[in-house]
């Protein structure tokens, strides 16, 4: 098969699409001949050199596929050769087979391509298992959202709006807070040239941003508040006041979902196949594509994400 391989840390021009070794499903695994994988800011990390991989991790990136089932490993049941499902992994995606533990395969919503479905896995486990599972955001409270351009803020948006919450969230430029808007943001805010915490206070906050943001977040939340950090995009350090989070009796929460266990996964995916397909399938929910790239040029899918002017999921197809 072909992967995408990471010849040594750098730019996007360090990815190849080169012949690799056909991977074998391990008990419990299945093999998927993968039809399209999406991009997620941990592929720019990995990169970058930046993302250090657990052992046994596949060295290629990609966080998600979908496809079709084209092998089963000793004692997998309740699959066959031929699903159509989408798939969270640890890493392997950019790829045309990869094997995934069946833990994590979900299947494809009704109504949503297969190409879509490849841009599901990662943001629905990372929004339901991180304003849910860990913040447990309750209807009638205010969600803030860094980020809400991206692939996790435009689904965060919409799944903290089915559940009942209110939504603020933080864009770049009025082009970006109009499809924010269109989403169910019920405010949006451009941190170019407006300071969010003068929107607060916020019940949850989910924030892809760390350490240049973390004074400001605690700051602006509300008593019982929780604060989740899920990325690191501008800073390790950040100021903490320890008087509001003793006083505000607020929570301090920082997840990733890569490094989870199997069996942590799994329980994500089974949540999110539980709680947000029904979202998806009814139409509360929708999965935001900016464009699709060609597998094999993996690259330009790279220098559009970090060229940032993207809204939503950039997908990567195998043609």
């Amino acid at each position: 098969m072909k992967a995408v391989s990471i010849k040594e840390p750098g730019g996007p021009e360090v990815l190849e699409w080169n012949e690799v070794e056909d991977p074998a499903p391990a008990a419990g695994e299945v093999v998927i001949d993968v039809v399209a994988s999406a991009l997620n800011r941990a592929d720019v990390m990995q990169r970058w050199g930046l993302y250090p991989l657990a052992p046994g991790t596949s060295p290629y990136p990609g966080l998600e596929v979908s496809g079709r089932i084209s092998a089963l490993g000793e004692g997998v049941s309740g699959w066959q050769v031929g699903d159509e499902v989408c798939a969270l992994l640890t890493g392997g995606g950019y790829a045309q087979k990869v094997a995934v533990p069946v833990g994590q395969l979900l299947t494809v919503p009704k109504g949503i391509s297969l190409i879509e479905a490849a841009g599901l896995p990662e943001v629905t486990a990372t929004v339901w298992s991180n304003i849910v599972m860990t913040a447990q955001l309750k209807a009638g409270e205010t969600l803030l959202v860094h980020g809400g351009a991206g692939g996790v803020g435009t689904m965060a948006i919409q799944i903290a709006k089915a559940l009942g919450a209110r939504v603020v969230t933080t864009v770049g430029g009025p082009e970006k807070a109009a499809r924010a808007r269109e989403l169910g943001a019920d405010v949006a805010v451009d941190y170019r040239t407006e300071d969010f915490a003068e929107f607060g206070p916020f019940d949850v906050i989910l924030d892809v941003i760390g350490g240049a943001y973390l004074e400001r977040n605690v700051r602006s939340l509300a008593a019982d508040g929780r604060l989740v950090v899920i990325g690191l995009q501008d800073g390790l350090e950040g100021q903490l006041n320890l008087a509001e989070i003793v006083f505000k009796r607020i929570s301090v929460h920082g997840t990733t979902l890569r490094t989870r266990s199997k069996e942590q996964k799994a329980a994500i995916v089974a949540e999110v196949q539980k709680n947000v397909w029904p979202m998806i399938e009814d139409g509360a929910v929708q999965l935001v594509i900016d464009q699709t790239v060609p597998m094999a040029e993996a690259a330009e899918g790279h220098r559009l994400m970090e060229a940032g002017g993207h809204v939503g999921k950039i997908l990567l197809v195998n043609e």
